[in-house]
């Protein structure tokens, strides 16, 4: 991760980013209505509104952020909410003092935004810290074919799937810019697991 985007996120977060909604969305919503409470990992946390409010409703959370920033914010937070939740901040493409297994990894923008060379990473800590029968919940939003930055092409979901069966994809946009999915993994089984 490169100083500038960190510091650049940080900033953010001193005011608040237009991504900060406060509100868990629906999607996380229903998936904790059908689960019972197991073990949770938000990559890309921001100030804790989901992970808080997985916390709320019984499991045992866990929410990364590079932003120190962010991660004081929600501390804070979850402190007012009378919930206990391991903040910490890292690196989602390091992540070498955090261990599984997860029952579920939910991510709201983190791997989309990272650089090609870092997702592969990524992908390896996903692998290692998802339990055998785990969802990964993830939102994401796609780059135009012609434009630079931020977003997945139809073809960086094929990454995703050599680790992991799509089992749900709700497609639809980013506040009607550009295309967007909700997209359910389920880790696929192994001789190991």
């Amino acid at each position: 991760m490169n100083t500038w985007r960190r510091l650049t996120f940080n900033l953010w977060y001193n005011w608040k980013p237009p991504w900060d909604t406060g509100i868990s969305p629906p999607e996380l919503m229903d998936f904790i209505s059908r689960h019972p409470p197991r073990r949770a990992l938000d990559l890309g946390c921001g100030t804790g509104t989901n992970v808080i409010t997985l916390a709320n409703h019984g499991w045992q959370a866990t929410g990364v952020d590079f932003a120190h920033r962010a991660i004081q914010k929600a501390r804070g937070k979850a402190r007012q909410a009378n919930v206990h939740v391991d903040f910490r901040v890292d690196d989602v493409t390091r992540l070498k003092d955090l261990s599984g297994p997860f029952d579920l990894i939910l991510d709201m923008g983190c791997y989309h935004s990272l650089q090609p060379e870092g997702r592969q990473a990524y992908l390896d800590n996903l692998h290692r810290l998802l339990a055998p029968d785990g969802t990964f919940l993830v939102y994401v939003f796609f780059r135009h074919p012609d434009a630079s930055g931020p977003g997945l092409e139809e073809s960086d979901l094929e990454a995703i799937s050599a680790y992991l069966n799509l089992v749900n994809r709700q497609d639809g946009s980013e506040r009607g810019l550009r295309r967007s999915a909700w997209l359910t993994f389920e880790r696929r089984r192994t001789v190991d697991d």
